[in-house]
Parts: structure tokens; C-alpha cells; sequence
């Protein structure tokens, strides 16, 4: 639905007219490479999307906030004053959270009637939920400050790190930064260059020439709170805490370079823990050495750093599953392929690949034919565009 429908909806629903309808909106994220660093203080190289949630908004004289998306039919309804109270509803709760969180924070949050309308596909690995937090944020720091009558450009870096903490606190998922900020800082036509230890970042032109960045969605959702993910973030800081026996200094694996952990690493005496270190260690390198390889054209370069990328999350930090690695295998099987791996949190989800312009329509006709016969799953694909940062739309 294009924001016109959707204003239609809104009042449907809602009743009133358009006249006092905001519309915010904020994107998902396609990570280019750099898998499970961000909480581990590394580096990490994502887009923003075109697609993304957005949100219609309307200020109430109550204290009560009604929320509803175009594809569910229940109304969520929920009191200002108890908004730490509904933790682990159905739906809801990531929106609800960001309020909190906000709240926490100094921002007075206003009664309202929203609706959102989402084109990230839930359960694929291009932040989905990230979407949603960094839009409610940017609508409620907006209505903030205008309700406080400050005339202020409202920080999205802000609004990432309140997002984050609303998943981390509030929906019980350990995460990292990279999927709000991305959410919150992209740009059309370039990639985000992120140190997560220091929020430092360069926005880096995505300049492919006649390559295609195509997204391969396979349909297997993966629910992120009840994954593994959370015992890879412990299983990381247990490697961690081994390596400070040598290097005291550091507080994040990501701090820790290539030949640092060379030197050290017989210090994990853990199978799995090394396995893990080694992922987290290994691929904050190859971000570097695709940025540059980026930079300088060289995106043969930066493709095989792709395929490195998915080789290790697939053996060394196991985050993968046979439908993900099956879409892999077989996009790798083109020859127009440059790079294809696996992006997001893994055990389902979407595999993002750099493709020549002119393979694109075989790669979609021979990956999703072969795909579907070995996994009895139909794809989706998406060739994509990136786009914009968290922004209210006028």
C-alpha cells in the first residue's frame, strides 16, 4: 500500500480525517559482511533497504496508545503509565519497549493511535524488527519534542542506541548495534562502514557498476530471541575472558587483531570456543579488507571475502542451516556470481550475493528451481536498492 492507502486504512480503522495523520518510516538492512561482530566490538559493512516499516501516527488526549498492523487484526491498546507491563505479548512488545525505553530516557511519551504497515519480510535476516523500533523512536522523540516545545532535529544516533537497548532489555534478544544503526544512518547509494566499539562510521559509495546486489529469501524463518544466538554472545565472552589472561587491555574481541590472536590463541583450550573467537577475529579482517577492496573497485575482491564470510559462519561460529547453505551452493554455481553468503543472524533467513547484470534473471530462474527441488521450499528474491535512514515523511 502506497502511503495514500495507507492514510485510507488509517481512518477506517481509527476514524477522524488525514488532516492530523504523521507518517514515519525507517528501513531494513541488508549486511553486506561482517556476521555476528557487532556485539563483539568489531566491524561491520551493512546497507540500508528500500523496503521498510512505516508508521501512521495520531496524538491522542489520553494516555492510552492503540497499535495495529495492516496485516493482523487485533488493536494493541496500551496505558503510558504501566508501559513496562507488556513484556512478551504476541505483538507489540518492540514497540511498546522503544516507548519504555524512550521514556526512560526524559522523552514524554503522548497518547496515540499508530498503524504500521511493513514491506521487510518478517524472519529473513533483514531486520524486520530494527524497522520497527527505530521508526516508533523517531515518532515518539518527534511528538516529544514538539509536545515540549523543542524545535530540534531528533538524534538517530540516538534513536539507534534507544532501540537497541529497548530489543536488549525489553524483548530479551542480546543484540548488537549494526541493525538500528543502519536503520536509523543509512544512505541511498552507499554502505555503512561501522566501528561498533566507538559508533565511529563512514558512509562508503556503493559503486558496483553493472553488478546487482540480489537478496535470496529462503523461507525459513528464523525467530532470533529463541535461536542460539544468545549462547554465541556467551560463548564469545567466555573466549574473550580467556584472552584477557594475556591481553588485560582489551574489552572486546574486536579489539583484538589477527596477529594478536595468532599468537595467543592456544590459550582456548575449548574446541567450540576457538571456533567461535576465530569467526568473530577472522571476519572483522575481511571487513576491512572488503572495504578497501570496495574503495579501490576491486569487487572480485570483495566477493571472495563474501564467500570466506559464509564458509566461516557455516563451520566456525555454526550458524547456519541446510537451506542457507543449499542457497549458497547454488548461487555460487552461476557464473555471473561474484560473492554470495549468508546475512543476518542465521538458521534461516536471506543469503545476499553481488551478480553480474546480466545473469541476474539465471540466477533467480536456476537458484530458485534448484533450490525449491532440494529443500521443498519456494524462494523469494528481491535485486536490491538501498536506501534511506529513519525519516519522517512530509
Amino acid at each position: 500500500m502506497n502511503i495514500s492507502q495507507l492514510k485510507k486504512e488509517f481512518v477506517k480503522i481509527y476514524g477522524g480525517d488525514e488532516s492530523d495523520i504523521r507518517v514515519f518510516a525507517s528501513p531494513g538492512r541488508v549486511n553486506l559482511i561482517g556476521e555476528h561482530t557487532d556485539y563483539n566490538g568489531g566491524y561491520v559493512f551493512p546497507a540500508a533497504l528500500k523496503m521498510n516499516t512505516t508508521v501512521l501516527a495520531r496524538k491522542r488526549d489520553d494516555d492510552i496508545i492503540r497499535l495495529k498492523a495492516t496485516d493482523l487484526e487485533n488493536i494493541v491498546e496500551a496505558d503510558i503509565k504501566k508501559l513496562d507491563s507488556y513484556k512478551g505479548i504476541k505483538w507489540g512488545d518492540y514497540q511498546i519497549g522503544v516507548m519504555y525505553i524512550l521514556s526512560e530516557a526524559g522523552y514524554t511519551i503522548v497518547g496515540a493511535d499508530l498503524l504500521y504497515h511493513d514491506t521487510v519480510p518478517h524472519g529473513s535476516g533483514l531486520s524486520s524488527s530494527a524497522a520497527n523500533e527505530v521508526s516508533t523512536a523517531l515518532c515518539f522523540a518527534t511528538l516529544s519534542n514538539e509536545k515540549n516545545g523543542k524545535n530540534e532535529k531528533v538524534d538517530m544516533i540516538e534513536m539507534a542506541k534507544i532501540s537497541q537497548k529497548a530489543e536488549r532489555e525489553y524483548a530479551g534478544v542480546n543484540c548488537g548495534i549494526m541493525d538500528q544503526f543502519a536503520s536509523s544512518m543509512g544512505k541511498e547509494n552507499h554502505a555503512i562502514f561501522l566501528d561498533c566499539k566507538t559508533l565511529d562510521f563512514s558512509l562508503v559509495p556503493l559503486d558496483l557498476g553493472n553488478k546487482k546486489i540480489v537478496i535470496s529469501n529462503t523461507n525459513k524463518k528464523h525467530a532470533l530471541g529463541s535461536s542460539k544466538y544468545n549462547e554465541r554472545r556467551a560463548e564469545c565472552e567466555k573466549g574473550l575472558e580467556i584472552l584477557k589472561s594475556a591481553m588485560p587491555e582489551k574489552n572486546f574481541l574486536g579489539e583484538i587483531s589477527k596477529e594478536e590472536f595468532d599468537t595467543h590463541k592456544h590459550l582456548i583450550t575449548d574446541e567450540v570456543i576457538l571456533k567461535r573467537v576465530t569467526h568473530v577475529i577472522e571476519e572483522d579482517d575481511r571487513v576491512l579488507r572488503a572495504v578497501d577492496a570496495l574503495k579501490c573497485g576491486d569487487i572480485e575482491t570483495f566477493g571472495k571475502l563474501m564467500n570466506s564470510s559464509h564458509d566461516s559462519l557455516r563451520d566456525n561460529y555454526e550458524v547456519s542451516c541446510f537451506e542457507l547453505d543449499t542457497m549458497v551452493d547454488e548461487a555460487r554455481k552461476i557464473k555471473g556470481v561474484i560473492g554470495s553468503r549468508m546475512t543476518g543472524a542465521g538458521f534461516g533467513g536471506c543469503t545476499v550475493s553481488i551478480v553480474d547484470g546480466a545473469s541476474v534473471d539465471e540466477y533467480i530462474e536456476k537458484v530458485g528451481k534448484n533450490y525449491e527441488e532440494k529443500t521443498g521450499i519456494k524462494p523469494d528474491f528481491y535485486v536490491t536498492e538501498t536506501g534511506d535512514g529513519g525519516k519522517e515523511i512530509l
